[in-house]
């Protein structure tokens, strides 16, 4: 059935060379409405009477979620004045809780997620479904190093993807991006992981990756946001590393525990060999070390075997499809 629905990507691409997307025909309108756009706002009104007619002018007839987080300016009703289907926190839960809220009320098979600032250009979403119809479950936006606020972001990001690709075993290349498009039913039963504050897209994404589910990167360029960012760099910043450590040891815990329980072993090895050269002593620290890592290797043991709880529905859902 998925295969059936997603052939309309097919017809996109075939008229990608002949028409713009601003100048869409009739039919290939027709055959866009299967997909729902989510859109997390907050205070965005401004930004907002930009981007929705210009996703009006893009896919008329595709659903459009706005996902109101306790705006306290007219985000609700320039929203639903431009055509959306608003949905209205009553107070601000955080973005990822905005996320959450409207992949439950996606009514399609693909969902896609973007932000209200401005910085995500409607013309790349016909990129993110391209990737889907080749059978990736989740196709990111990555945004080029170039397009980043500032040195430190930059630097901050770089970080980030190459300790989640540690973590993942996968090259992850833009771990933070809020510009994807996912399968549904699959993003769904990771909303129990998803906080509610801004860190959802590295734990969706670190949670499709270790789960065994395709996710696919396109390039693309990030606009500059309209208004002030709501994210603060050194506290969120803490927040993604945190989350990187507790989805990895969720969903690939050996890559975490190993390494600590290697480092205890070489640190105890290394202190009884100095101790007993030179004082001819086992000393308790090196006896704690060394119980700490086998400590360290048992634990992580334990966490692979819980771990393989996470893909049990998973792996029914594909079997499930290919009947």
């Amino acid at each position: 059935m998925t295969r059936k629905k997603g052939r309309w990507i097919s017809k996109l691409n075939n008229t990608h060379n002949q028409i713009s997307l601003f100048n869409m025909s009739e039919n290939l309108k027709k055959v866009i409405p299967i997909f729902s756009i989510v859109i997390p706002a907050k205070n965005e009104a401004q930004s907002l009477e930009i981007l929705l007619p210009r996703l009006k002018q893009h896919f008329p007839i595709v659903e459009i979620l706005v996902i109101n987080d306790g705006s306290t300016d007219n985000t609700k009703i320039i929203a639903s004045k431009l055509g959306a289907k608003v949905i209205s926190h009553p107070y601000s839960m955080g973005n990822g809780a905005a996320i959450k809220t409207g992949a439950r009320n996606s009514t399609t098979d693909i969902t896609v997620f973007m932000d209200a600032d401005g910085q995500h250009n409607p013309n790349d979403i016909p990129k993110l479904l391209a990737k889907m119809e080749q059978g990736y479950e989740m196709a990111v936006g990555a945004r080029r190093v170039t397009t980043h606020a500032s040195w430190f972001r930059r630097f901050a990001n770089v970080f980030y993807n190459h300790l989640a690709s540690v973590m993942t075993g996968y090259k992850i290349e833009d771990l933070t991006s809020g510009f994807r498009a996912v399968r549904t039913r699959h993003f769904r039963k990771f909303l129990y992981l998803l906080p509610n504050g801004f860190s959802y897209p590295t734990t969706s994404t670190m949670a499709f990756f270790r789960s065994g589910l395709p996710v696919a990167y396109v390039p693309i360029n990030a606009g500059t946001r309209e208004g002030k960012s709501h994210i603060k760099i050194f506290k969120d910043g803490m927040r993604f590393f945190i989350i990187i450590m507790k989805i990895g040891a969720l969903f690939s815990p050996m890559r975490l525990f190993l390494p600590v329980s290697i480092l205890f072993f070489l640190t105890g090895a290394g202190y009884y060999s100095y101790t007993y050269l030179t004082a001819e002593r086992f000393t308790n620290m090196s006896a704690l070390l060394l119980t700490s890592s086998l400590f360290m290797f048992m634990m992580g043991l334990i966490s692979e075997q819980i771990s393989a709880l996470h893909y049990k529905d998973i792996e029914k859902d594909q079997r499930k499809i290919k009947r």
